[in-house]
């Protein structure tokens, strides 16, 4: 049996073949370790191969935390976030323009967070019933969407459309 590489970094460590987070982008998985010498340093590097789409990206094992480089979610957390899903009180109001909303959507989706991609999809889910959204938020939906189904089917085990499907509920009852 192969053995697992492991670099320790600060307080959180992966190894090859585990599933990580990387912000904006998605899950991916830790396709190796390299140590790759770039202006004279040597470093070493996750090769983050994301899920969705194949992108490969390279993360200086000690710049982990400062890209937001975290473990899926476990299934525990699962509720947490339909809490935020549901939780319509700290939702934006409507009088911003949509490129204001876009701004503050995409830095949130940048913060890696899971809870913040949350709101961002709920919010637009929401907007997106009393009013038509721009191109540019309905991308944004799309995205939130993709990487909100994609960690909690991987936290659940379970396939994207039972998921929407659980999400879809949720706020069913928000519209009652």
């Amino acid at each position: 049996m192969e053995e697992k590489e492991m670099v320790q970094v600060s307080s959180k460590s992966f190894s090859v073949g585990d599933l990580a987070v990387y912000p904006a982008h998605g899950v991916g998985r830790i396709e190796s370790i390299e140590t790759k010498e770039i202006g004279g340093t040597k470093q070493d590097f996750y090769i983050l191969k994301i899920l969705e789409n194949g992108m490969v990206i390279m993360i200086p094992t000690a710049n982990v935390k400062s890209v937001g480089l975290r473990e899926v979610i476990a299934e525990d957390d699962i509720p947490k976030i339909y809490e935020v899903m549901q939780n319509t009180d700290s939702m934006p109001g409507d009088s911003q323009t949509w490129n204001r909303r876009y701004r503050e959507y995409m830095d949130k989706l940048k913060t890696g967070s899971i809870y913040d991609v949350a709101e961002v999809f709920r919010d637009l889910f929401l907007l997106r019933i009393t009013k038509d959204l721009s191109f540019g938020e309905r991308k944004l939906l799309d995205t939130a969407q993709s990487l909100l189904l994609k960690e909690l089917c991987l936290a659940r085990n379970a396939d994207e459309k039972t998921m929407m499907s659980e999400i879809e509920k949720l706020f069913s009852n928000e519209k009652k």
